[in-house]
């Protein structure tokens, strides 16, 4: 490795805290009126299009599966989601909002369509699909270079 790839290295890394913070504080202020939270919307968000395990959603997020876990376990006892049986695995059961935990996130899209348009307003729409292919990209380059078989 050379000089210049450490420093693009940190400049990315550093780069990615510090948007992982600012969505964090857009995310707290957008669910927050709804009664959400940051993290409470993100495992929502993972399990409006179909149901999935705790530990499908942890992947998905790329955080712990204990994380999610103790979400999960919020969102429920809380009415915002429920566990259905999965016909794939009798002992991880599914995860999967409710007709409220839905209808929370729906109250959401004003301000998150608001916040999309004038990204994209700052961006142009071009800029803003190409930043996100980037970082999709970036993504699937860490995990192929830090999989368990690599060194």
């Amino acid at each position: 490795m050379t000089r210049t790839e450490q420093d693009l290295l940190s400049r990315t890394a550093l780069g990615v805290f510090r948007l992982n913070g600012q969505f964090l504080a857009v995310s707290e202020k957008l669910a927050r009126p709804v009664g959400l939270t940051a993290a409470w919307w993100q495992v929502l968000g993972a399990v409006l299009h179909e149901p999935l395990p705790v530990s499908g959603i942890a992947r998905t997020m790329g955080i712990t599966r204990q994380s999610v876990q103790r979400i999960a376990d919020l969102l429920v006892y809380e009415g915002l989601a429920e566990y259905i049986p999965n016909p794939a695995h009798r002992r991880a059961k599914l995860l999967t909002p409710t007709e409220t935990g839905r209808d929370r996130v729906a109250l959401i899209n004003p301000g998150h369509a608001d916040l999309a348009a004038r990204l994209a307003a700052e961006l142009g729409e071009e800029a803003f699909a190409e930043t996100a292919r980037v970082l999709e990209r970036l993504s699937e380059a860490l995990d192929a270079v830090t999989a368990p078989d690599k060194p």
